[in-house]
Parts: C-alpha cells; structure tokens; sequence
C-alpha cells in the first residue's frame, strides 16, 4: 500500500509519518531529506531550484518498493493537484492500494508557533520561515482523502487514525 501525507510544513507530517512507518514497518519516504541529499550533492547549485527532482526520486523509490511488496510512506507537501496524482500513479503502476492523508493544523497561532520553533532535523536543511509557508503555493484538495487536524490531535492520536483508515 500507498500512504501519501501531504500539508504545510509545520503541520507535522513527517513526525507521524515517523510514528506511522515504525508502527506498521513501512518504508518511510521525506522528500526534505531527498531533496537535501540532492542538493548536498552538488548536481544542482545552490542558487538553483530544485522543481521536481525530488518528488521523482521519491516516485522512482516508492514503486521499486512498492513491487517488493512493501508499505511505502510519501512524507511531503503534496502542494498540487499534479503532485497528488503522480503518487496515485506510483500506486497504480505498482497495483497496490492508495490513501491520501491531508494533515492539517486548523489553529493558526499554533502552526506558527510549530513553524518557528521545530527543530531542524535533516543535516542541513533551512527550514522555511513562517511568511514563506503563508505564500507558499499550496492548493485546496478535492477527492477522497483522510483529513487530519493536529491542532486537534497528537502525533498518536493520528497514527491511530491514519491505520484505522488503513485498516491496519
């Protein structure tokens, strides 16, 4: 199966995604660490943008492990309709289940506070600023998908949600 998470930055994506793959023994996919690895490696400069290089390393990886049977978790923005759509793709390509998981944090005082606070936890990566996650291009959802608030819930509370969902 597919688990594709998707939200701001800041919102907590990648803790339960953390949470979610050491529960389930999932392959966990964090398109801040690939993306960091890509630009650590010096293929791209450092004034240059990365567009899509990660999100198709992450595609690539995921349906390798997919086919080998394993669970994969895509732990990013997802911030458009096109990106959304290449994870379910990756699933079908592989003939595996897909679920979209949107996480969000309704409490607007709170995201920032997360945003500013959190700690870096990819070696070098520069986490966004609170007015670059506000102007970030982030477009609405539709279709099916888990919404989840973590202004509302914990890290755990969510990881139970998402298998619930998931049937695990």
């Amino acid at each position: 199966m597919l688990i594709s998470l998707g939200g701001l930055p800041g919102v907590g994506k990648s803790s339960i995604a953390a949470g979610l793959a050491r529960q389930i023994r999932a392959v966990h996919l964090r398109i801040d660490s690939i993306e960091q690895a890509i630009r650590d490696s010096a293929v791209v400069s450092p004034s240059r943008e990365l567009d899509d290089a990660g999100y198709r390393a992450a595609y690539a990886v995921a349906e390798d492990n997919l086919k080998l049977g394993h669970t994969v978790i895509a732990d990013c923005v997802n911030p458009i309709p096109l990106t959304r759509m290449a994870w379910r793709e990756v699933a079908q390509r592989a003939g595996v289940d897909a679920i979209e998981v949107e996480i969000i944090c309704s409490d607007r005082a709170e995201h920032r506070r997360r945003v500013e606070t959190r700690p870096a936890t990819v070696r070098g990566l520069t986490l966004p600023t609170w007015q670059q996650v506000v102007d970030r291009d982030y477009m609405a959802w539709e279709g099916e998908r888990v919404v989840i608030d973590t202004a509302h819930c914990s890290v755990e509370q969510a990881v139970t949600l998402i298998r619930q969902a998931i049937g695990a």
